[in-house]
């Protein structure tokens, strides 16, 4: 066990219990991300970091006739994944892995080539490597794949003291805010060549970016997704 995984067991090893009633006041965007993935039928998508698998139980109920994998560093987290999972009678769609998001490798763990949707939520604020992982992510994408991101932004639209304050109280939770990520990530896409879309919903609350490989990627006809506020 990595020294990453055993520090991220001892965290969620009770907050795992709580996590989903709690975090659902402030991790904003997440609904509003997994609507805009639409997968076509028989899709594989990927979440990275998928902790207690509650974004790709909406998932799967939304899109039936995709194929959902996860990965996440912590064995405590995806224990309650796999619970949960399996009370919405959901194993047969949804396949849960330990893995760091840096060195993901789905042939091995899932019988996987590549996938056509990869997102993150709220994950790459917890992990210090995190443009390692956005590389990674759109290395394993296939042919018009698609890269969904969700995290904390950089609070700019809101009152100086609302941001501080909301980046010391995360700072307890081992959370930064990656304040740098659009130029990052505009950056590393183009060395791919892949287009990128980067907003800022909630007055930079949050940031909700997405990178598409060449051809034909989502649909943006319902920009106003990316503002779901559950």
């Amino acid at each position: 066990m990595s020294l990453a995984s055993s520090h991220m067991d001892r965290m969620y090893r009770s907050q795992r219990h709580i996590y989903d009633a709690s975090r659902k006041f402030y991790l904003l965007g997440r609904d509003g991300l997994v609507r805009e993935l639409q997968p076509a039928d028989g899709a594989k998508v990927l979440e990275i970091g998928c902790g207690t698998a509650r974004n790709l139980v909406v998932a799967a109920k939304v899109y039936p006739r995709a194929q959902f994998y996860g990965v996440d560093i912590s064995a405590q987290m995806l224990d309650t994944a796999r619970k949960s999972i399996a009370a919405e009678g959901l194993e047969s769609r949804i396949n849960v892995a330990v893995a760091d998001a840096c060195d993901v490798r789905p042939a091995e763990l899932f019988n996987v080539a590549k996938f056509d949707r990869i997102f993150i939520s709220y994950a790459l604020s917890m992990i210090d490597s995190w443009e390692d992982v956005l590389a990674h992510a759109m290395d394993l994408l296939g042919p018009n794949g698609s890269l969904h991101i969700v995290d904390f932004g950089d609070f700019s639209g809101l009152p100086p003291w609302f941001g501080k304050a909301m980046k010391t109280w995360l700072a307890a939770f081992s959370v930064t805010p990656r304040d740098d990520f659009e130029p990052a990530f505009a950056t590393l896409a183009s060395r791919r060549g892949t287009s990128v879309r980067v907003m800022k919903p909630f007055r930079a609350y949050a940031f909700h970016a997405v990178a598409v490989v060449p051809g034909k990627g989502p649909s943006w006809q319902n920009p106003s997704v990316s503002q779901s506020v559950n």
